[in-house]
């Protein structure tokens, strides 16, 4: 009988020691379940960014194209004629991308000519400036000259797909840059139209 409840004592004590590492047991589970559902939540995460920023680069790419397609025009087109809209007939103030109410009546005519000529044709409109300033802002203002000078005249009737814009900024100077003259005369767009 003494053995009897010894085993059964024995076997009780085992059975609850089993039970409590059980206990340990699932609680280490949880808590390695925990740190992978964190893990994969970071892992989510970071492929979410890297989509974001696949997408962006795609855009990127496609704007790259575009521009090299219009490169490509440029390159295979022959040179018709250009017009040069400076400081002295468009005005375009220091840092001001904005077009003067004359140079508004130039580009009118110039628009008018292309219409008049009805041909397919090819405008290339190059934005300059001066080299006041870094050459990044000079290069940003450049562009924003040129793209003034082009969505004026597509509001005159000018297909977009018929005109690209490029910017030089400061690198393509007329003139010298140590003149107030000679800024002037950079601080520049030129419109070009190939065939």
């Amino acid at each position: 009988m003494k053995l009897y409840s010894s085993a059964a004592v024995v076997g009780v004590a085992m059975v609850g020691l089993l039970g409590m590492s059980g206990c340990a047991t699932k609680s280490f589970v949880r808590e390695q379940v925990g740190i992978v559902d964190q893990r994969v939540n970071e892992t989510n995460s970071r492929v979410d960014q890297a989509d974001s920023h696949l997408a962006q680069l795609d855009r990127t790419s496609q704007e790259a194209l575009d521009r090299a397609s219009a490169a490509g025009k440029l390159a295979e087109g022959k040179f018709l004629y250009q017009m040069v809209l400076s400081d002295d007939s468009v005005k375009f103030p220091v840092d001001r991308a904005s077009l003067s109410p004359e140079a508004q009546a130039r580009l009118d005519a110039f628009v008018q000519k292309l219409k008049g000529d009805n041909r397919n044709v090819y405008v290339e409109i190059q934005g300059h400036t001066d080299a006041t300033g870094s050459p990044e802002v000079n290069k940003k203002l450049g562009e924003e000259r040129a793209e003034a000078v082009r969505l004026y005249m597509n509001k005159e009737g000018v297909a977009l797909n018929r005109m690209s814009t490029i910017s030089y900024g400061e690198q393509a100077p007329v003139a010298p840059n140590n003149t107030r003259d000679g800024r002037a005369q950079n601080r520049r767009v030129v419109v070009i139209v190939l065939a």
